[in-house]
């Protein structure tokens, strides 16, 4: 944005890979969890959600900019980590006012399965109907034993539950998993449990993201402690594992583009599927043994 936007956040603000050219608007501040023990984006933060007042005087503010330069923001993403949280009758007040200030756009918001679960079916339709198209989930795993390594929160049946529920309601979804995230020790009960739950799912995205050990974490320490991570080798053998072992009952687009991941690639499911299969393998293949992903600089 130009210098002079007239919104404060609090940050700091994340956001998915593609909804880098959306408007950012925080409805909720923080993670309504923020317990995960790999996760370090909102523990500066104490979580709450923000007064509909200020959210809505907020979107009025950066109407008025994009009017001002005669543009319209591409998408609307609603922060923080879990904006779907926040009580139906805040949310669908913001809607409207995005409604009102840029007509016809696509919001999205980042979920927990609980999000999803906690809201009626009848809310979840009426937040469609509302304007709100897209919700990102990080489940991470399939496997309940690396969700309660890792204080996720929920169950893998949590998450069909509440995918299921949520896209029912005719809203998309994408899906993040973590390559590596039960280490060496549950890597095989993670890879196959995964691939089973996002079969059940078929989410309308799918993306990865590679396990990092973030200083300050939990996480971190565990490894320090001794909790083997997995090498760049067996994070592309999860990678090819997981996605050979998807059975999709609609197409699943494919993206993996995120900063952590040493390999991007992307395609539909099932369409694309052996192709991209094979070139992962290809990359395995040509993986070093015993080399380790290196940490993105800004993590």
């Amino acid at each position: 944005m130009y210098y002079d936007f007239p919104i404060q956040y609090d940050e700091p603000v994340f956001r998915p890979p593609s909804e880098g050219r959306s408007l950012l608007i925080q409805q909720t501040i923080g993670c309504s969890n923020n317990k995960c023990t790999y996760c370090n984006m909102y523990r500066s933060k104490t979580y709450k959600e923000r007064n509909p007042s200020e959210v809505v005087e907020d979107i009025r503010k950066a109407g008025a900019y994009y009017r001002r330069f005669e543009m319209r923001p591409s998408k609307v993403f609603l922060c923080d980590g879990d904006a779907l949280g926040a009580p139906t009758e805040d949310i669908y007040k913001s809607l409207l006012a995005i409604r009102e200030e840029f007509g016809d756009i696509r919001v999205g918001v980042y979920a927990t399965a609980q999000n999803m679960l906690d809201k009626t079916d009848e809310e979840l339709r009426f937040l469609k109907e509302a304007g709100l198209g897209i919700c990102y989930l990080g489940m991470e795993s399939g496997c309940d034993k690396v969700l309660h390594m890792t204080v996720k929160g929920n169950t893998a049946q949590d998450m069909i539950d509440g995918s299921l529920k949520l896209m029912a309601a005719g809203m998309k979804l994408s899906v993040i998993a973590m390559l590596g995230l039960g280490g060496k020790k549950h890597t095989q009960t993670h890879v196959v449990e995964t691939a089973k739950v996002l079969s059940k799912i078929s989410p309308d995205y799918l993306s990865f993201l590679t396990t990092m050990a973030v200083e300050g974490t939990p996480y971190h320490r565990m490894v320090t402690r001794g909790f083997e991570m997995l090498t760049t080798k067996e994070i592309l053998g999860e990678m090819h594992d997981i996605l050979s072992g998807i059975q999709a009952s609609r197409e699943i687009l494919l993206r993996i583009n995120h900063v952590s991941n040493m390999y991007p690639i992307g395609g539909s499911l099932p369409q694309d599927q052996a192709t991209i299969i094979q070139q992962v393998k290809q990359w395995y293949d040509e993986a070093p043994v015993g080399t380790y992903p290196p940490k993105p600089s800004h993590m």
